[in-house]
C-alpha cells in the first residue's frame, strides 16, 4: 500500500493511555503506512521520538515488562515542592528508551515536534530543534508530577494544557493528511468511578512503598477509588481529574476548528494516570482502532486494494 500524500501523525496526550500510541504505530505499519511527519503531546512527544528515533521496540518491550513496583520507585518518597516522579530515574529511562542526551531532532529521519507551554505567557511552544530529551521532558512536564523545564528563558509545562491532540502542527509541518489519536475522549469523572481495587500485592516491597507515598504524600499510586463517597478523592487523582477535564474541553475546541482527516479513540478510560503496568491491554486497543477503521483509511488516502 503506497501513496504519494505527505502523512502526518498527531499523537495526543494520555498520561498511561499513551501507550496504545504503540499498537497504532505498529498497526499502521502493517499496512504500509509510515508517516513523514510525527507530532506529540506530553506521553504522544515520548511515543513519537521513540519512534522516530528507531527505539519503539525497545520501548514497547520495557513498557510491557512494567509492574506496580517499576512505578513506585520511579516517584520520590522525599517529595520536593516540585513533583512526585523521581527525576533522576526518570532520566535514566529516557536515555535507555527514546533518546541519548546528545540526540537532536534535526538528525531524525522524519519530520518531528513536541508541544509544550510557556508556563508564564501560556503560550504554545513547538519543540523542532535541539535536545530530543529536552523536548520530550518539556512536553511532559504536567504539573504535579514534574517540575517545569528551562527552554530559552522560559519555564515550560505539559504542552497538553493548550494543544492536546497538535493536528494544527502537523498541517504547518506540510501534512497533507493528518492522522490523530485522542486519548481522553471518554475520561472526564472516570478516575472518580471505579470499581472496588483489587486485593493489595503479595509482594511486601510493593506495599511497603505503596504505603510509604501513601503516608508521605497523600498518593493513591494504583488509582485505588474512595470506599466512602463524602470522602474526597486523593490528591492524584484529584490532579488527573483536572488535567482530564481541562483536555477534553481544550481538545474538543481544537478539533472543532481543525479536525484531522483519521481520528483514533483508543477506548481506555479505565487505566488511571500512573497505571504504566497496564501497557499490554493499551496497546492491544490501539491495535484495534486501526483495525476498525481499515475501510475508512484505506479511502481517504486512496489506496488501493
Amino acid at each position: 500500500m503506497k501513496t504519494d500524500l505527505t502523512i502526518g501523525l498527531a499523537l495526543g496526550s494520555g498520561s498511561s493511555r499513551g501507550w496504545a500510541h504503540i499498537g497504532i504505530i505498529n498497526e499502521l505499519a502493517k499496512l504500509g503506512i509510515e508517516p513523514d511527519i510525527v507530532c506529540g503531546t506530553s506521553v504522544g512527544a515520548m511515543v513519537g521520538a521513540a519512534y522516530a528515533m528507531g527505539n519503539l521496540e525497545k520501548l514497547e518491550a520495557w513498557a510491557c515488562s512494567v509492574t506496580k513496583l517499576d512505578v513506585a520507585r520511579f516517584l520520590d518518597i522525599n517529595t520536593s515542592m516540585t513533583g512526585f516522579v523521581h527525576t533522576e530515574r526518570f532520566h535514566a529511562y529516557l536515555n535507555e528508551n527514546i533518546a541519548s542526551d546528545g540526540d537532536i531532532i534535526e538528525d531524525l529521519s522524519k519530520t518531528y515536534a513536541a508541544v509544550s507551554t510557556d508556563l508564564e505567557s501560556g503560550r504554545e511552544v513547538w519543540m523542532t530543534s535541539g535536545s530530543i530529551i529536552q523536548a520530550v521532558w518539556s512536553s511532559m512536564a504536567m504539573p504535579g508530577l514534574f517540575p517545569a523545564i528551562r527552554n530559552d528563558h522560559r519555564w515550560l509545562i505539559d504542552g497538553g494544557l493548550v494543544n492536546p491532540v497538535p493536528v494544527s502542527v502537523c498541517r504547518a509541518l506540510g501534512a497533507d493528511v493528518v492522522i490523530a489519536v485522542n486519548l481522553n475522549g471518554d475520561i472526564v469523572g472516570k478516575h472518580l468511578e471505579k470499581p472496588i481495587p483489587e486485593k493489595k500485592s503479595n509482594n511486601s516491597i510493593t506495599v511497603k512503598i505503596s504505603e510509604l507515598v501513601k503516608e508521605y504524600t497523600n498518593l493513591s499510586l494504583f488509582d485505588e477509588d474512595i470506599k466512602n463517597k463524602e470522602r474526597p478523592p486523593s490528591l492524584l487523582n484529584a490532579i488527573a481529574a483536572s488535567v482530564n477535564i481541562t483536555q477534553d474541553r481544550i481538545t474538543r475546541s481544537r478539533m472543532a476548528g481543525d479536525p484531522p482527516d483519521i481520528m483514533f479513540s483508543p477506548k481506555l478510560s479505565g487505566i488511571g494516570l500512573l497505571e504504566l503496568y497496564r501497557a499490554e491491554e493499551a496497546i492491544k486497543e490501539g491495535r484495534r482502532c486501526v483495525q476498525r477503521k481499515i475501510p475508512e483509511i484505506k479511502e481517504i488516502l486512496g489506496i488501493a486494494e
